[in-house]
């Protein structure tokens, strides 16, 4: 991979290609760091997928187009080497699936051999990470992804480079702490949740050398969970992203449970009959979880909904 700086009508930008030995799916293997259609941090266009970064040597955008053979991969903003440095892992470098034997389940063969570009992404920055998971907690999507939406457009900083129109920057671990309290309040969020972002982003130096020790594991959610509102589910919705964790499982989630028991048991599980099926591939649990996804795979249309809760009236 060698890496090209130059500078264009545009701005100045830093290029690579990046030609792996497996293939790359692009949406299947980065879709988990995007929340939603209106996230202002994530784009996917005619133009190939577009990234913002807030990285230690500042902000980036990305913009990664498939071609037949890999990935071109082009950056702009200060911290533009930074993430070319790190598209190889951002695109599954160092994720090996070759000791995944997945061959006594019909499924999840049938998914493997329909997703091979599927790989499990790193993004190396922990509060990127962290914040909209602590955002998702115990309420719907819809909520969680509005809230980091306003959040992000009102605090976030202007993509740089020639990024589609809209897309920012998230705000940095000093800027999160600075969001006055009746701004989290009119996005939607909580007390619980906006005071566990605080208490995440006061350490956040600390939490991002949990990078260094490597792709998840039981010493990085330790760190993780030490703080206080941070249980298993958000780590583990962290890890995955910022570590490229591949053994993480969201024990604690609405729907996982029933999505991987219908799709593994042909019934609805509760956490402990989903750690069970996953029981197998451990050390790969998430590796499993990210092909029932990739596969298509939806579970009936039954039961309880979760109700989305206001907590702009507390």
């Amino acid at each position: 991979m060698t890496t090209i700086v130059e500078a264009t009508a545009e701005a100045a930008c830093v290029r690579t290609a990046y030609r792996p030995r497996h293939p790359v799916d692009l949406r299947r293997t980065l879709g988990p760091l995007g929340r939603g259609a209106g996230d202002p941090t994530t784009r996917w266009t005619d133009s190939g997928y577009w990234r913002t970064f807030r990285t230690p040597d500042g902000p980036a955008t990305l913009r990664l187009v498939a071609t037949a053979d890999g990935v071109d991969a082009t950056a702009w903003g200060e911290g533009a080497e930074w993430v070319i440095d790190g598209v190889p892992e951002l695109l599954g470098a160092g994720d090996d699936w070759s000791d995944l034997d997945v061959s006594a389940n019909p499924f999840l063969a049938e998914a493997l051999r329909r997703c091979p570009g599927l790989r499990l992404t790193r993004s190396r920055l922990v509060i990127d990470s962290l914040v909209p998971a602590i955002l998702e907690q115990k309420v719907t999507t819809k909520e969680s992804w509005g809230a980091w939406r306003i959040l992000v457009t009102k605090y976030g900083t202007p993509a740089p480079g020639p990024a589609p129109a809209g897309m920012r920057v998230a705000p940095s671990a000093d800027t999160w702490r600075r969001v006055p309290s009746w701004e989290w309040h009119r996005a939607g969020v909580g007390p619980q949740r906006s005071d566990t972002v605080m208490r995440a982003t006061a350490v956040a130096s600390g939490l991002e050398r949990t990078i260094a020790l490597g792709r998840g594991g039981p010493e990085v959610a330790k760190r993780l969970r030490s703080i206080p509102g941070i249980g298993v589910w958000t780590a583990a919705e962290t890890t995955q992203r910022a570590h490229g964790d591949a053994d993480s499982v969201s024990v604690g989630d609405y729907h996982l449970p029933a999505v991987v028991g219908w799709a593994l048991a042909g019934a609805p599980v509760d956490d402990d009959g989903m750690l069970e099926l996953l029981s197998p591939w451990a050390g790969q649990r998430q590796r499993i979880m990210r092909l029932i996804v990739a596969s298509g795979f939806r579970k009936p249309r039954f039961g309880p909904r979760m109700t989305v809760q206001d907590h702009r009236h507390h």
